[in-house]
């Protein structure tokens, strides 16, 4: 009976997490009898994806505290909460916990987070170093280290990895494209752009808002 309760605590405060209420989320997490790491998770998940950094890497200390130790999802979301906040100094923990435990290595999604996080706080050196040592790469970490690197103003180094991303086989996403598009733009390469612009047209991508603008701010 207890296990079913905890079942239904926890589809709550992932429906409430998912549907943008991380207080209603937060209130049916205080009423769980157990809480386990799927429960602190889906609470600090839901922090992170309203962008609620301080309170996502709160809830991590506690749920430390209470002697639940975190599985390899609740390491993505409280590195994407330092990401957004800019916490290197937890991040650099993070990092260092997940590589003892061997996570970069066996779990690409936890690899590409650390890319992710480190971009995200503005070091991309630290960024391209972790990148370089991962076995396997998605589009998560290429986007990581392409719009760390164009969010930077480096244009160059971002479109190099976009070339080198489409020699690896994977294919660019819009946020691939708007991040590239952004690197043309700071290094008035239109040439690229207009390359980029006939692939964007040629994928059906143009009626996406976001890639709109990208291309009008790019000419």
């Amino acid at each position: 009976m207890h296990e079913k309760q905890g079942l239904i605590g926890n589809a709550l405060v992932d429906m409430y997490a998912k549907c943008g209420q991380p207080t209603k989320a937060q209130e049916a997490f205080d009423q769980l009898l157990n809480r386990d790491v799927v429960s602190w998770t889906t609470l600090i998940a839901g922090y992170v994806e309203q962008d609620h950094g301080i309170k996502a890497l709160d809830y991590f200390e506690q749920m430390q505290h209470e002697g639940v130790l975190p599985n390899p999802v609740t390491f993505v979301c409280i590195l994407k909460a330092c990401g957004i906040i800019g916490e290197i100094v937890k991040g650099q923990e993070i990092h260092a916990k997940v590589f003892k435990e061997g996570l970069i290595e066996s779990s690409i999604v936890v690899g590409s987070a650390v890319v992710d996080m480190y971009a995200k706080c503005g070091w991309l050196k630290k960024a391209q170093e972790v990148f370089d040592t991962l076995e396997t790469r998605d589009i998560i970490a290429w986007n990581s280290l392409i719009s760390g690197y164009a969010q930077q103003n480096y244009g160059s180094e971002a479109l190099t990895y976009f070339a080198k991303m489409q020699l690896d086989g994977v294919s660019p996403n819009a946020i691939t494209f708007i991040s590239s598009l952004k690197a043309c733009g700071s290094i008035r390469f239109i040439d690229m752009g207009q390359k980029i612009h006939a692939e964007i047209n040629r994928q059906g991508l143009l009626h996406d808002s976001c890639i709109g603008n990208a291309l009008i701010d790019m000419h």
